[in-house]
């Protein structure tokens, strides 16, 4: 006879719940030095084509300086799509209430950015491009050039998260109940 264990089922299983119970406050943190790294890379490449005057294919960031190839890779940017979607679907039950709307908001967006990263790298790894272009083409670059574009969907990924994260750190007292890890009492030294 086995005993099922609703709460795990509720959160999807219970590496999952743990992840979003008593790990929770790591796994953010971890995603979001992934995440705030990545942010660089595009604010490094932002001053290099703006501040500094340079073209874009000198404005690399940092990693693509010694590693130029790293830049052109579609391989490197749909992984971290990839890796931005999977981290904001698994962390998602560890929020409640508000942070959990604004959490969502991350993850729709990313879910498009995503799609728009699985078209560049489906692009390059077949040589056909969308709309007689002759490099791998997203659908809003037709209208925004790719350097921008992508710093806008970081940008509006990013701002949605850290409401989330500011929501999920300072609960009200009705979403107390439900949050299923203590980063809340972490912050505030608040006991369990």
């Amino acid at each position: 006879m086995s005993v099922v264990n609703h709460s795990a089922t509720r959160t999807g299983g219970g590496w999952i719940r743990s992840l979003n119970g008593p790990h929770h406050r790591a796994a953010l943190s971890i995603f979001m030095v992934i995440v705030l790294a990545h942010w660089a890379e595009h604010i490094a490449q932002a001053i290099q084509l703006w501040g500094l005057g340079w073209k874009p294919p000198q404005a690399r960031g940092v990693l693509g300086m010694p590693f130029p190839w790293l830049i052109r890779s579609e391989w490197l940017h749909y992984g971290y799509a990839i890796l931005m979607l999977i981290g904001l679907f698994l962390l998602r039950p560890g929020f409640t209430g508000r942070s959990r709307t604004w959490w969502t908001v991350a993850l729709a967006i990313q879910f498009w950015h995503h799609i728009e990263h699985l078209l560049l790298l489906l692009q390059a790894q077949t040589g056909h491009h969308l709309f007689g272009r002759s490099v791998p083409t997203s659908l809003l670059q037709l209208v925004v050039p790719r350097v921008e574009l992508h710093l806008f969907y970081n940008t509006i990924v990013f701002l949605p998260m850290v409401v989330a994260m500011y929501f999920h750190l300072r609960p009200t007292p009705a979403e107390i109940r439900d949050i299923p890890c203590s980063c809340h009492r972490q912050l505030t030294g608040a006991s369990a």
